[in-house]
């Protein structure tokens, strides 16, 4: 099994997205790419790419669906509220909330276009952030990694005791790689059926289990 992650930036922004891409080993999974920069096109080249042999999931960090009245979906609030009680370190916000709108907008249209590549894939929405605190993370690094190079650096090491493996920190290491690489904890785990939170899809408007 290929196991992606992607943490997707806005459409006009495509410097940063970053897409991972992890080979299943036994217990753990094994680093075999790492691109930045990637368009929508690019992506679907990558998966493309993987062949029609392999089974393949991907965890996408954007909202894949949004309710027809806007606001929160019922898994935002929820999501929210057990990072309220976990002591906080990562923001859930709607998705149809100004600065997430185009988010969105690339990421349902995303979806879609994989989906379209007839590989044998499986897609679910996860929000990294989430993914490492709610796995036990330490919460300071995660409310800091976007900023935070030594953050950045801890949050890879903890990535490798889940078994996350081949992610020694290079010269520089850019938070959406981090944030790509916690997606891909998030999704390998839900494929596994060990999420620590899971929304179930809720077909047609929300397609897509959300899972960290």
């Amino acid at each position: 099994m290929r196991v992606v992650g992607i943490d997707l930036s806005g459409p006009r922004n495509f410097a940063d997205t970053c897409l991972v891409i992890f080979e299943e080993r036994g217990n753990e999974i094994h680093l075999k790419d790492i691109r930045e920069g990637m368009d929508d096109d690019h992506i679907l080249e990558a998966i493309a790419g993987l062949g029609k042999e392999n089974r393949i999931t991907i965890g996408i960090d954007a909202p894949l669906s949004y309710n027809s009245t806007g606001g929160d979906r019922p898994s935002d609030k929820e999501l929210r509220d057990l990072i309220k009680a976990k002591g906080g370190g990562t923001s859930i916000m709607p998705p149809t909330m100004t600065r997430m709108v185009y988010l969105t907008l690339r990421g349902v249209t995303l979806a879609r276009l994989l989906e379209s590549l007839g590989c044998d894939l499986a897609i679910v929405e996860v929000h990294p952030g989430a993914c490492m605190l709610l796995r036990g993370a330490d919460a300071s690094d995660v409310k800091k990694f976007k900023n935070d190079p030594l953050a950045r650096g801890n949050l890879l090491r903890w990535l490798e005791d889940q078994g996350i493996q081949g992610l020694s920190p290079r010269e520089t290491v850019s938070d959406h790689y981090v944030a790509a690489c916690a997606a891909v904890l998030g999704a390998w785990q839900w494929s596994l059926g060990k999420a620590r939170w899971l929304f179930g899809a809720s077909p047609p408007h929300h397609p897509y289990d959300f899972a960290c």
